[in-house]
């Protein structure tokens, strides 16, 4: 499928005037998400960025009808509306849109059981990689080394990641997103759509205070996450694995641009020598090294 965004719909489900930081990558996926699902959707959103950037009700940041929810119940909440929904015979999509906090740490519980039960959820991870309302700290989705107000030397451990678990629980659809890349994630969430059962989509989405650049280069230092190849597009779809346009390019290291040229814009990498990056190098080819045997041997049963 092939998408035009001046052909997409022009209802607008973020609003002005909301509370939003300049250039949050958020709710660049929020506007997406509404094109794609729209009137059709009723959001679950944990305490998060999310949660705080609504406004007040009745004059609300957001056109979607939402339950806000404690920070570690939002997978269990959806399932419940899921099968309310079946019930009463409604038509539509529950939705939760949680970040990294909510989901790859004090959620993950709920997220990881309603995975298990194949629950008829779209769940959207937003990944800003820390827990970024509450004053940068890391979470486990925030990259090896990287700055954050708990991690002042930078992050020790690699990052978690909650795609490949979700995969692994063996769940109709996964796929990984970023904002750079608008057509990706509105085509992937109208598959998602069609899609019976547990959906998981991550999205990058950079977050300026946080990852310390300017807000004006939101996008483009969510475009170089992916030809750096540090963020790759792949998609899970029944059982069969394939990395997605343009990230299927970069599949060959000899094509992807510099990562220093990514991590340079980053306030949060700012420390790092020329050994840290050949190191972030490394662990990024061993991910690539993964991706793509489990897409050989997924693509061949």
């Amino acid at each position: 499928m092939t998408f035009r965004l001046d052909q997409l719909p022009k209802k607008r489900y973020v609003i002005p005037g909301n509370a939003a930081c300049a250039g949050c990558g958020m709710m660049i996926g929020l506007k997406i998400l509404g094109m794609a699902l729209g009137d059709e959707s009723v959001l679950v959103i944990p305490a998060s960025c999310a949660s705080v950037v609504q406004g007040l009700a009745p004059k609300t940041g957001l056109a979607f009808p939402i339950l806000n929810v404690p920070f570690a119940s939002s997978a269990a909440v959806a399932t419940g509306i899921a099968e309310a929904y079946k019930a009463l015979g409604v038509r539509g999509h529950v939705v939760v849109w949680a970040g990294d906090g909510g989901t790859a740490d004090i959620g993950f519980a709920t997220l990881s059981g309603a995975a298990e039960r194949n629950s008829n959820v779209i769940y959207v991870m937003y990944d800003n990689e820390a827990y970024m309302n509450t004053g940068i700290q890391r979470s486990s989705s925030t990259p090896r080394s990287a700055w954050t107000t708990t991690t002042p030397s930078g992050k020790r451990e690699r990052r978690k990641d909650v795609a490949l678990l979700m995969a692994m629980h063996g769940v109709p659809y996964v796929a990984t997103a970023s904002i750079a890349y608008p057509h990706d994630f509105y085509r992937k969430l109208k598959r998602a759509a069609e899609v019976e059962g547990f959906r998981f989509i991550h999205l990058q989405t950079p977050c300026p205070p946080g990852w310390r650049f300017d807000p004006a280069k939101t996008v483009e230092v969510a475009r170089l996450a992916v030809e750096t190849g540090a963020w790759i597009l792949w998609e899970y779809d029944k059982g069969v694995l394939k990395v997605n346009p343009p990230s299927d390019r970069f599949a060959d290291k000899s094509k992807r641009r510099p990562l220093v040229e990514y991590v340079k814009l980053q306030g949060r990498f700012a420390h790092l020598s020329e050994s840290d990056i050949k190191a972030l190098e490394e662990e990024i080819e061993e991910r690539w090294r993964l991706i793509l045997a489990l897409s050989s041997a997924l693509n061949q049963r």
